[in-house]
């Protein structure tokens, strides 16, 4: 049995890597800054949760004590969260040398290092700090996630208006096989060579954005008329490059259609 901290764990991916990490008969620790209380929706039965912040330190000896593996699913994307977001993969790296742990996975997004955007900028600056930090490391960077896209179309409905952007594919991955791909690397037999490596997975199928807007649409019942926009700045180069993309790194998991099958009552 293996002892895996999880960064985060109370986030939608990092909730899938508690779930899945217990039933395969592991021991999980999840810290975030406001863990969920008894009877959250938040809180998978059998884990220890722990209150901690990587943009302090408070906590985070607790909360990897006895570790084995960190698994880090944590955000910044906004305020002090977004400013201390590398920072604070440095601080949690630290605290797991301090503690002992072996390894540490961290998730990440396709070409993040090719974006000027704030919140990629911040997970390629989180990147390297991991490829500095000494330790068997792995960055899993992921497409970006089937609920990303439902978010869009639905933020739009409410103007009945379902938005799709000029120019623009997708290749979305559920947050479930996102978690797995982080269980497998922090599970993996040590390698030798480098210290640190990175692992791309993308999502099972790639499609024009209006593919998948009308999945959605036949789905949720919408009545927003689809309309094609464009996206200027940061976001909009990126989209219109296909840099969301890795075609060649696709994984069988499950599609946008199946997510949405699956996910119908909470859309």
């Amino acid at each position: 049995m293996t002892r895996i901290c999880v960064a985060g764990g109370t986030g939608q991916v990092g909730r899938e890597v508690v779930r899945q990490a217990l039933a395969a008969g592991h021991s999980v620790a999840a810290f975030s800054r406001n863990p969920p209380g008894p009877g959250s929706t938040a809180r998978v039965d059998g884990a220890e949760y722990f209150a901690a912040d990587v943009t302090t330190g408070e906590g985070l000896a607790a909360a990897l004590a006895g570790a084995d593996v960190v698994i880090d699913c944590l955000e910044g994307r906004s305020g002090r969260a977004l400013k201390n977001y590398a920072d604070g993969g440095a601080r949690l790296l630290a605290a797991a040398r301090d503690a002992g742990v072996a390894r540490a996975v961290m998730l990440s997004i396709v070409n993040c290092d090719r974006s000027t955007l704030g919140y990629y900028a911040s997970k390629a600056a989180k990147e390297r700090v991991y490829d500095r930090s000494g330790l068997k490391t792995v960055t899993l960077r992921a497409t970006q996630f089937h609920s990303l896209l439902a978010a869009v179309f639905a933020a739009g409905s409410r103007l009945r208006v379902v938005p799709v952007v000029k120019g623009a594919r997708f290749q979305p991955i559920a947050p479930a096989d996102a978690a797995t791909a982080l269980l497998e690397e922090a599970l993996a037999p040590a390698g030798t060579g480098h210290v640190h490596r990175t692992r791309t997975i993308g999502g099972p199928e790639v499609r024009d954005m209006e593919d998948f807007a009308r999945q959605w649409k036949a789905v949720t019942g919408s009545r927003g008329s689809i309309v094609r926009l464009p996206l200027p700045g940061a976001m909009g180069r990126y989209l219109r490059a296909g840099l969301n993309l890795v075609p060649e790194d696709r994984h069988a998991g499950e599609t946008f259609s199946g997510w949405l099958a699956k996910s119908a009552d909470s859309l």
